[in-house]
């Protein structure tokens, strides 16, 4: 990799299963300079707003490219990048896969596929403490699901592996951890 970072991107819905992946990956390759990007931490403080297209309720549209401080995260990305402060710098989110100028520096590009169900379950228990139920589905059904597969769910044909993230199995975090390990070097 010519001494310079390894660069893995992760993309995925929301609810899909990105963080925990990260995580996992993170646990296998703990004993190298490891960055993790969680690109939720770039959302702009004011999101374009859209409105539903059936209920014609009105949402801040956190799943939409504009909502994404999109120079501010390639400031930062492209300094982690650079810097050769670390061995693997990890760029997580729903729109990693989207925007190609992200892509083109990824040297490694996974999709976490997930059913839609299943995602908003996992919505729902994460985000309960905040809001109520009917908040919670309400804003899915009417806005997330379309925004998925508006920008999303198209970007996973970007990527080099796709996994499921209903059941990814330990076997390709290994797979992917060894890889990261050997590419490292």
């Amino acid at each position: 990799m010519d001494n310079k970072c390894v660069v893995v991107g992760i993309a995925g819905g929301s609810g899909s299963g990105k963080t925990s992946f990260c995580n996992e990956l993170e646990e296998i390759i703990k004993n190298l300079r490891v960055k993790v990007i969680h690109t939720d931490n770039y959302f702009k403080n004011v999101k374009p707003m859209t409105r539903a297209p059936f209920s014609n309720k009105e949402y801040s549209d956190y799943d939409h490219p504009d909502s994404v401080d999109f120079e501010n995260l390639c400031n930062d990305f492209n300094y982690l990048i650079s810097s050769r402060l670390y061995d693997i710098v990890i760029i997580e989110g729903l729109l990693v896969l989207y925007f190609e100028d992200l892509r083109k520096k990824l040297d490694l590009k996974i999709y976490i596929d997930c059913q839609s169900e299943e995602r908003l379950v996992r919505r729902i228990k994460r985000d309960i403490v905040d809001e109520t139920f009917e908040e919670i589905s309400s804003e899915y059904l009417d806005i997330v699901r379309y925004r998925h597969a508006e920008f999303v769910e198209p970007s996973k044909w970007h990527a080099d592996l796709i996994l499921n993230g209903s059941n990814y199995s330990q076997t390709a975090t290994n797979i992917i951890g060894k890889w990261l390990l050997k590419a490292s070097n």
